[in-house]
């Protein structure tokens, strides 16, 4: 499924249009979709009072549409014209001669009228603003917006269900007005947008709904921009031929852990068995082989010669890269640290070529399987000018918000004010692909395309679970799927065990180690069909309670503005 920026909708629409289906078309499924919607989730409708808010732009138009619907089958529904529209305008005169009640904000001296319904009132539908853009708020709209907000704190159980987009948020950047009511429904018309995922709109949208409106196949092939799903995902999982060995599902190196970061390599080794790989190996600073193994039984270990308690000699370089060539992928820093001697370790496996440690061997990087590099990898080649033209192979780097802002030279609220963008742009630049972590984990590739996880979750705000995640795409890696593959494949199955973890404990108190158990299980729920994010079009999606913003690698517009007629909004 893909997401989409304003403009790109509208072009979609545009689009439509050409290719022989209308937007008035569009605007009469989508209010037929989004009715049925709000039918079921208020149902049984008859007598049941709804105010329906009407914008003076094609949102007010679909709003309109719903208006129509829901009278139809016996809601006691009133139409409440926010601004006025421009004439002539056919679905309001239908929803005139139909008989339902119809109020205008210019006529309502201090919103008495509006007030009077919402007292009442069991649902309200927001079809005031939708994607058009958005400037701060003021007047008649800010006013009725405000009014909505007092009334739901007053009464929580009248149901409020937006159209595309609560009034007042930027359907790009999820930036909202101080005014924008906070809603129980969003009903993202035929895709969702980028600002659902964004704050501050994350924490405003509630459950998000995507409704199919009747557009064309085909016409989104060039928006950069997906969702990951259960639908897109399964497809990507290894096979699993009944009469398979261990060799089948290849071999993961796993080089990890510190003296102050034991737990790193046990996550990120255990977590690549997890996930299937045939065997693992954990090569790690031979002083805490020990404790790392007392956890992690299954696991083979390369312990390292050390240059310090805990701190792998780069002379060790050497013994690493000399077995890579038997294993089909390699993980690399989790939890190793920033000594300088470790750092000149990790130096010597990432660059190898023209290293003191690896000229006698005859490795390049060339030789070198699939990689992931995480934590401490990425700090080490951020101390780098231009670190990609030393490390030119294709990887896969999974950095958290603070490591991209090492990486990029930015701070890390630069990071978050841009996630997509600038995970997209710096895939381009590197050529390598980017597993921007954080709520709504972004996976960007070279090429310009870019992947957005579904799941935000608070309780994956913990030490290690990282490193879960890292080891789980090293173990996929292995078994033989393309880098992308594995590295999509795997931020989906690390945040669906999440969410089983959660959904068992809550989201206070869950830890890295939880989800090492719930990883088969997830393969399994996706394997069979019951994962989160099933379904295409329709599908219900948890809109995320977290400071995340997002925008795409195009400069989204950002234009001041009341929407105009001819915007969706």
């Amino acid at each position: 499924m893909k997401i989409v920026t304003a403009d790109e909708m509208r072009r979609i629409e545009d689009r439509s249009e050409i290719a022989g289906v209308s937007k008035d078309s569009l605007m009469e499924r989508a209010g037929l979709e989004s009715a049925r919607a709000v039918r079921r989730a208020r149902a049984p409708l008859v007598g049941v009072p709804v105010v329906v808010l009407v914008g003076p732009g094609n949102n007010g138009g679909d709003g309109l549409v719903v208006a129509r619907h829901l009278h139809r089958w016996g809601a006691k529904v009133c139409a409440y014209i926010c601004r006025d529209r421009r004439a002539p305008d056919p679905n309001l005169d239908i929803v005139n001669a139909l008989g339902i009640p119809v109020i205008a904000a210019s006529q309502d001296a201090e919103l008495a009228q509006l007030r009077r319904l919402l007292n009442t009132a069991h649902v309200v539908v927001d079809a005031v603003l939708g994607i058009g853009r958005v400037r701060p708020l003021e007047g008649t709209v800010r006013d009725i917006l405000l009014l909505i907000v007092e009334v739901k704190a007053r009464r929580p159980d009248m149901m409020t269900i937006a159209i595309d987009m609560p009034s007042g948020v930027d359907a790009d950047s999820g930036a909202a007005d101080p005014a924008c009511p906070t809603v129980d429904i969003t009903l993202a018309m035929g895709y969702p947008k980028v600002g659902h995922y964004a704050y501050d709109a994350a924490a405003l949208v509630g459950t998000l709904n995507v409704v199919e409106i009747g557009l064309p196949a085909g016409l989104d092939d060039d928006v950069p921009l997906s969702l990951i799903t259960a639908d897109n995902m399964r497809p990507l999982l290894p096979s699993r031929p009944t009469d398979a060995h261990k060799g089948s599902f290849g071999k993961t190196m796993v080089v990890a852990g510190s003296q102050n970061y034991i737990g790193a390599a046990y996550l990120a080794g255990s977590a690549a068995t997890r996930t299937g790989s045939g065997l693992v190996t954990i090569a790690l600073p031979a002083s805490i082989q020990a404790s790392v193994a007392g956890r992690a039984t299954e696991p083979t270990y390369l312990p390292l010669a050390e240059s310090a308690p805990g701190v792998v000699s780069p002379l060790s370089a050497a013994a690493v890269l000399s077995d890579l060539p038997g294993y089909s992928s390699m993980l690399l820093g989790c939890g190793m640290g920033q000594a300088a001697n470790m750092r000149r370790f990790i130096d010597a496996v990432l660059c190898p070529s023209g290293t003191e440690y690896t000229d006698a061997m005859g490795i390049t990087a060339d030789t070198l399987p699939p990689m992931v590099i995480d934590a401490d990898g990425l700090n080490t080649l951020a101390r780098a000018q231009r670190w990609w033209d030393r490390f030119p192979q294709r990887a896969i780097l999974t950095p958290h918000p603070g490591e991209m802002a090492r990486l990029t030279g930015m701070n890390t609220a630069q990071v978050q004010s841009d996630r997509i963008g600038i995970a997209l742009e710096s895939a381009a630049l590197w050529n390598k692909i980017v597993v921007l972590k954080g709520a709504h984990t972004v996976a960007a590739f070279p090429d310009g395309r870019a992947m957005l996880s579904p799941f935000a979750n608070a309780g994956l705000a913990t030490a290690g679970t990282g490193d879960v995640l890292a080891g789980s795409i090293a173990g996929l890696v292995s078994q033989g799927i393309s880098a992308e593959d594995a590295a999509v494949l795997g931020v989906y199955l690390h945040g669906l065990a999440g969410e089983r973890v959660r959904d068992r404990l809550g989201d206070t108190g869950m830890v890295a180690s939880d989800l090492l158990p719930e990883l088969p299980l997830a393969i399994k729920a996706l394997r069979e069909g019951g994962a989160v994010g099933e379904g295409d079009k329709s599908q219900e999606i948890r809109a995320a309670r977290s400071s995340l913003s997002v925008s795409t690698s195009m400069s989204l517009s950002r234009s001041a503005g009341m929407p105009s007629d001819r915007e969706r909004g």
